[in-house]
């Protein structure tokens, strides 16, 4: 049986679970799956908020049938029309023709992009500030472009102060997994929306004029009571803030010696009392090399030469921050190299196109094996970063 949001009885929440799912938008490893989460207000008007991947369209219409309890929607609310939110609107649209569709004018004109027949369901765009009462609740609509995609609005509910947030405060995990908010929805933000950080900014500013006391997003799960610890990991991220004090390093290594360059660094720089974390890039997934870059205030990339460049696996990853508007930290540089070492100098051409980062020096060199000379200019390296801090 559905349960109601919180308190409510006419508010539930249709979310499915996709546990077949291996890599969302096929990049982002999900162990755990993820879920497709869209909801159903019933009062004198009923209004579907969002639908879900067309993966899911079957389980998710069990869900709505349920809490239709015999009627019919007057509106679908259209937050987002990327494909895992707008995946079953022409299912859902086929069954009630007379449904009105709802969403920004930016919204509406991209229907048509994602379906061989479009629905010709009757329409209403809505701006900033506008208003849709459906009896005992009334949505207040806000504009979020680029959160991620410049259709983007989220929906205030004023009478149980409930904001439905689109793809804000998301985060990867099917919903009956047991797991912490904080690492999922940190990997999920800076991967996806962390780009875009002004505007969640700007979206934070206008949330922080509105009495929310819960959270819907249409990824992970509801999130209510003090809500003050989400609002502010999110303002740390999207202010592209270090959320933590320490070293993330991160090693590309072709056959050993630079990952135990940066093996014996990190175990130096824990002997200090700094926290660290340590990621080999051939293996690891590159979603959370990217979160772990963010999380802390100093990162040390310590990389193989090749081909008169740098190891590949490095360069992805730099190019991934690029993407990702990597910047306000700090980057001590490993090269390895037996006859030109060359790593840095690549590294280096990437880091220069990113926003206020410091390369510190001194650039350390490794010509191959790690020699005693080679750990203590490592053990020398670790009290400079450290000092750093």
């Amino acid at each position: 049986m559905l349960k109601p949001v919180l308190q409510s009885t006419e508010i539930f929440c249709l979310g499915v679970d996709d546990k077949s799912i291996d890599l969302f938008e096929s990049q982002y490893p999900v162990p755990n799956g993820v879920s497709y989460n869209s909801y159903l207000i019933r009062d004198d008007k009923i209004a579907v908020m969002d639908t879900v991947d067309r993966r899911a369209t079957d389980a998710w219409f069990s869900n709505l049938t349920e809490a239709l309890d015999g009627r019919s929607p007057d509106y679908l609310i259209i937050s987002h029309m990327e494909p895992d939110h707008a995946g079953s609107i022409c299912a859902l649209t086929a069954r009630f023709p007379e449904m009105t569709l709802v969403g920004t004018a930016k919204a509406l004109s991209m229907l048509p992009a994602f379906s061989k027949e479009p629905p010709q369901n009757p329409t209403l765009a809505v701006k900033e500030g506008d208003t849709l009462c459906l009896g005992m609740h009334t949505l207040h609509f806000v504009m979020a472009p680029m959160v991620h995609w410049p259709e983007v609005m989220v929906s205030y509910e004023e009478a149980e102060k409930i904001l439905f947030s689109a793809d804000a405060f998301g985060k990867f995990g099917a919903l009956d997994v047991d797991e912490p908010w904080q690492d999922e929805a940190r990997r999920y933000f800076l991967n996806i929306v962390g780009k875009y950080g002004m505007q969640v900014q700007n979206l934070l500013k206008k949330a922080s004029a509105l009495d929310i006391q819960t959270i819907c997003p249409l990824h992970g799960p509801i999130l209510s009571g003090d809500l003050t610890p989400y609002l502010t990991l999110y303002q740390t991220w999207s202010s592209y803030t270090p959320e933590t004090k320490g070293v993330f390093i991160a090693h590309a290594s072709i056959h050993g010696n630079t990952k135990e360059a940066a093996e014996l660094l990190a175990e130096k720089l824990s002997a200090l009392g700094e926290a660290v974390t340590i990621l080999d890039l051939c293996r690891c997934d590159m979603a959370d090399a990217v979160q772990q870059a963010f999380r802390y205030d100093r990162m040390v990339l310590a990389a193989a030469s090749y081909d008169g460049g740098v190891f590949l696996p490095m360069e992805d990853f730099l190019i991934h921050l690029q993407a990702k508007a990597f910047q306000n930290r700090s980057v001590t540089l490993i090269e390895n190299g037996s006859w030109a070492p060359c790593a840095a100098k690549k590294m280096l051409s990437y880091l220069e196109t990113m926003k206020n980062l410091t390369v510190r020096e001194p650039v350390l060199t490794i010509r191959s094996a790690v020699k005693a000379a080679d750990e203590a200019a490592l053990c020398e390296l670790a009290k400079v970063i450290h000092e750093q801090a």
